[in-house]
């Protein structure tokens, strides 16, 4: 095996034939098969043991097809030959989640739509061979991007997102298929928790979330500015922010910041004649001077008028945060790790008040939890790649693991992007901290087989 722990063309063309062979029936194939899956196992797990990089994943999506015999087995070969102990693989994304169609209690499609396959639970079936193949399993799944089919279900329309325009993001993201959900939203906990408690009875290794933020517009649009920008317009949302007021000066003023989208020196006039008996107007954490009260109302204007928008970015961020910790921790209180994957650059700020639309308060995930950072930058060379996992590794926890997904392929430079191998060793390097990588996407290393799976080809 090479320092990648990658099986040489000899091994791997002698385990490929033994699958045909073995799929045609054939019983003595069938056991030298077995034996050459245990083997390669053990070669695999003795390289990484001895390799810098401890642990090496690949991101994978599944189709219907895999449902055919032989199919999941020459996946997961592949992804051993390359050196791989960790797959990553997706139960949900785009509205359709990775159980049988006869066992799906959830919301969303089955992926699974090949005729006679109604009772093949892939997600259980991948797990089960990875784990002959010496591979840890992990469920990657989309979290508050429920999808288009969701987003047009009648009985659903309160869960989404919305904006101080009354848009949901179908009228932001540019190919209109991404559906954020309002995380506040009671219906909405209660369909991802459900769905979430269903993969995990089939006993990943580890579960993964992705889209753990809110949607990305384009242009002017990539950026918040002002609350009407905010997805804090569904009912949910509005609801729990009015409820952090600490009294009704701050109700009130929240109140009417939300709805105007601004607010006036008039108003803070008209808040405190409201409620006379009351001091300063309060929400959760605002600690305001001690004389606030006696000092000119254009000075406390001013101020109220900067802690309201951070306080509305605040609880913008929160409700993904919160989101997440309580779908993680479905997990964690089985013992099962879970994991974040999120963008290193999608919680900053813009301009002299403004922020990235995402609000991806990464910073601010469980340090329980995985860090995935996807660096992702691209400068035709590895120092920028490095520099974003740089920033995440510094904003951990020191028992917080960073785990940073790479984009690229082996051998040659994709997407003004170098090799895998070139970004690797500048990790090793750069990063001495860090010991596992992933890498994205199985597909794009594939391309030939991936179409083949996803069209029912050969």
């Amino acid at each position: 095996m090479n320092e990648f722990c990658q099986f040489t063309r000899s091994e791997i063309d002698a385990k490929q034939n033994l699958l045909q062979t073995a799929l045609k029936g054939n019983s003595q194939a069938q056991k030298d098969y077995s034996s050459i899956i245990q083997k390669h196992a053990e070669l695999l797990r003795r390289c990484r043991q001895q390799n810098w990089l401890q642990d090496q994943a690949i991101w994978l999506r599944m189709y219907s097809c895999d449902a055919r015999a032989g199919t999941i087995d020459e996946v997961l070969d592949r992804i051993v030959n390359k050196g791989y102990n960790e797959v990553y693989v997706e139960v949900f994304a785009d509205s359709q989640v990775l159980l049988p169609p006869n066992a799906n209690p959830t919301p969303w499609d089955s992926v699974i739509k090949l005729q006679g396959a109604e009772n093949v639970d892939l997600l259980a079936e991948t797990i089960k061979k990875g784990h002959q193949r010496g591979l840890k399993v992990y469920a990657w799944l989309f979290t508050m991007n429920f999808g288009y089919a969701y987003a047009q279900r009648s009985d659903r329309q309160a869960v989404l997102a919305r904006n101080g325009k009354g848009e949901t993001s179908l009228a932001v993201v540019d190919d209109q298929s991404q559906a954020f959900i309002d995380p506040y939203n009671s219906q909405a906990q209660q369909d991802y928790y459900q769905l979430v408690q269903e993969i995990l009875k089939r006993q990943p290794d580890g579960i993964l979330f992705d889209y753990v933020r809110y949607p990305r517009g384009t242009g002017s649009r990539s950026a918040v500015g002002e609350v009407k920008d905010l997805w804090v317009y569904g009912t949910a949302s509005r609801n729990a922010l009015l409820n952090r007021a600490t009294n009704n000066k701050g109700r009130a003023l929240l109140d009417r910041y939300v709805t105007q989208g601004f607010i006036t020196q008039e108003d803070v006039n008209a808040v405190d004649k409201l409620y006379p008996d009351e001091g300063s107007p309060m929400w959760q954490g605002r600690i305001p001077p001690e004389n606030e009260m006696k000092e000119p109302l254009s000075v406390r204007f001013q101020r109220l008028k900067n802690e309201i928008w951070y306080f509305a970015v605040a609880h913008a961020a929160q409700g993904v945060v919160s989101f997440l910790t309580n779908a993680a921790a479905l997990a964690q209180n089985r013992g099962i790790p879970a994991g974040a994957v999120f963008f290193p650059d999608g919680n900053q700020p813009v301009g002299e008040k403004g922020f990235d639309s995402r609000l991806q308060a990464w910073d601010r995930f469980p340090t329980s939890l995985e860090w995935h950072p996807m660096s992702y930058a691209v400068c035709e060379q590895s120092n920028c790649i490095i520099e974003q996992v740089k920033i995440v590794i510094n904003a951990a926890a020191p028992q917080t693991k960073v785990i940073p997904a790479l984009a690229g392929q082996w051998g040659r430079t994709y997407n003004r992007r170098p090799s895998l191998e070139d970004q690797m060793r500048a990790i090793r390097v750069g990063l001495p901290r860090v010991t596992a990588v992933s890498h994205f996407a199985f597909s794009w290393q594939e391309s030939e087989f991936d179409k083949e799976r996803r069209f029912c080809q050969n």
